[in-house]
Parts: C-alpha cells; sequence; structure tokens
C-alpha cells in the first residue's frame, strides 16, 4: 500500500468515526446498537469513489483520483458527511444517489432485522446499504440485492468485493422482486414507489417486514401472511428517487390554485397530497388536513388484503380511507 492508500485510509477512518457519533448523539440506534458497530465499520468512501455536488448551473464531480491532493481530501470528507451524494447522472437528471446515512441508519433500525433473516434490498445503488446489512447478519448469502441498471449492479458489486462482501446482486425489475431467492423476512426499498408491489408480499415468510419509501415517508408494513399487510408511516419525511422499470410513470401534477399558501408551501401537506394522489381532490386533501388538526405522517398508515389496497388515517377501517394503485 502507498502512501496516497495510506493517507486516504487514515483520513477516511477519522471521518467515518465523526459520522458515527453524529448519528449516534441523535439516538438513532437506542433501540438497536449493533446498527451503530455496522456503520463504524463499512468503509463508506469505497462505495462512492466519485460523486456530485450542486453547483450553480449544475453538477460539480468530486472524485478519488482527482490529481489534486486538496481535491482527494475533500472527497473522502465528503463521502462520509451525514448528506445523500448522487452518484449517477444521466442527461442531467438523477438516476441513482447514496441515501443520508443518518436516514439508512433510521431505515436499517426500523427494518428490526433480526439474527438469521433473509433480506431483499431493492435499489443497490452504491452497494453500501447491501454492505451494511451484511455486516449485521455476519453472512453474506442472507442478503440480496436489485436494480434494474447493469452498469449500477455491476458497480455495486465491484464496491462490495473491493470493501469484503459478497451478497447476491441481481439486475432486474425490483418491483418483481427476487422469487429464486424468496421467501424473505425483510424487504427493504431505497427507491419509492407508487404503490405497494404484490409480488414482494408473495415472496414475504410470515411474519415479514416490509420497509419502502411511499409518499415522501418511510412506510412499514408487517406481513401475518401472504396476500395480506398493515402497518403506518415512521414519522420521518424522505424523499428518494423513483423505482425505474416498466409500466412505472410519474404521477401528473396536481392544481393547487386556491389553497391557502402557507398549506401548499407545509411539508406535511405535501405528504397528504402525495398519497391522497387520484384519490382526492386538493380542497377535498386540504379540508381533511385542516379538520384533523394538520396530523404528522403518524398516524397515515397502508392496508394490502388481497387485491384490495388503500391508505388511511388513525383507523383502517374508519371514516378516512382511500384506494391506492
Amino acid at each position: 500500500m502507498g502512501a496516497y492508500d495510506t493517507e486516504i485510509d487514515v483520513l477516511a477512518a477519522v471521518a467515518r468515526a465523526a459520522l458515527v457519533r453524529e448519528i449516534d448523539a441523535e439516538g438513532v440506534w437506542d433501540e438497536d446498537q449493533v446498527w451503530r458497530e455496522a456503520f463504524a465499520e463499512v468503509p463508506r468512501h469505497l462505495f462512492v469513489p466519485y460523486y456530485y455536488v450542486g453547483v450553480r448551473g449544475g453538477y460539480e464531480r468530486r472524485w478519488r483520483e482527482s490529481p489534486d491532493p486538496e481535491e482527494r481530501k475533500r472527497w473522502v470528507s465528503g463521502a462520509y458527511a451525514d448528506t445523500p451524494l448522487a452518484t449517477r447522472l444521466r442527461d442531467g437528471e438523477l438516476i441513482s444517489s447514496a441515501s443520508q446515512p443518518s436516514l439508512m441508519a433510521k431505515m436499517l433500525v426500523a427494518l428490526r432485522v433480526e439474527d438469521g433473516n433473509r433480506v431483499l434490498e431493492v435499489g443497490a445503488g452504491t452497494g453500501y446499504n447491501a454492505a451494511l446489512l451484511a455486516q449485521r447478519l455476519g453472512d453474506d448469502d442472507l442478503v440480496t440485492t436489485i436494480d434494474l441498471e447493469p452498469e449500477i449492479t455491476e458497480s455495486a458489486r465491484q464496491h462490495l468485493a473491493l470493501a469484503g462482501y459478497h451478497p447476491v446482486v441481481v439486475t432486474g425489475d425490483g418491483a418483481r422482486g427476487v422469487p429464486e431467492r424468496a421467501p424473505f423476512d425483510r424487504i427493504i426499498a431505497t427507491c419509492t414507489l407508487p404503490t405497494v408491489p404484490r409480488a414482494w408480499l408473495d415472496q414475504c415468510s410470515p411474519g415479514a417486514r416490509v420497509l419502502t419509501p411511499f409518499a415522501t415517508g418511510l412506510l412499514a408494513l408487517a406481513v401475518p401472511d401472504t396476500g395480506h399487510a398493515e402497518g403506518r408511516f415512521l414519522s420521518t419525511p424522505a424523499y428518494f428517487v423513483p423505482l425505474r422499470g416498466a409500466g412505472r410513470a410519474e404521477p401528473g401534477a396536481v392544481s393547487l390554485h386556491g389553497l391557502p399558501r402557507p398549506a401548499r408551501e407545509h411539508e406535511l401537506f405535501r405528504f397528504l397530497l402525495a398519497l391522497t394522489h387520484g384519490a382526492f381532490d386538493p380542497q377535498d386533501a386540504y379540508a381533511l388536513w385542516e379538520r384533523e388538526g394538520r396530523p404528522d405522517r403518524a398516524r397515515y398508515g397502508v392496508t394490502v388484503s388481497g387485491e384490495r389496497v388503500w391508505a388511511w388515517l388513525d383507523d383502517p377501517e374508519g371514516p378516512y380511507t382511500w384506494p391506492l394503485p
């Protein structure tokens, strides 16, 4: 190992320890300290050999192989910043990113992983999350990660191998799951979906748990048996790149004309609009939001029963329910 690599490793170790302390100070791991050990062990910088930071007029690349020593230091420092990192652009559009570490920590804690669990990750990204799961479970074969883009899965596989992890990396449509690797005890997605894929539930073992971004929130579902799932949103806001694949379409824009400006700009109202898209008129959503005291995310939930999927406020059989795709 050359002086360059030694310097990078030293800088990375210091930055990684600082990141762990920062997340620890938020109390994220209070419910499961094992994740603290995973974040302390997995070298995030190996999963982001380059990334992009927003600058006026576009993006600027930071990369490990920069000839400028100060640029390399900025690259390492940024790799351990508690922020999301843009990792792949296409025609100026973000198609893949490395999620904010503290949000990843919250999601992994909420997934409630237990020793011996078989886990499916939908959205391989850089491979970092799969590495954390493999580190936590102590067995690469228990972890499967899938992404639609071959270039993403190939680079994730390379990053994982460089860091010493070898979970199963699959190229395919994440909404269809990975039936040949089922059943799964836990499923976690790192991309936003328009609905809960039935294929996931079919591939769950009884008592499984699913955690997925949904309508700018994080939905945690308990799966007591095939074809049935129910759960609430975490209180944490979450914004992820949409799942790509056949038949996936962005919801059309809705007109907020006539709504009070504070409501239009309120983050929780925007969440309700996303969750009720296509089911409620924005005026009706606003009336519900005001009448119920501007509810936070944790009061909302989703139920899947057979062919029916519906969202609800407070009670799945209560007065405020609406269908989802």
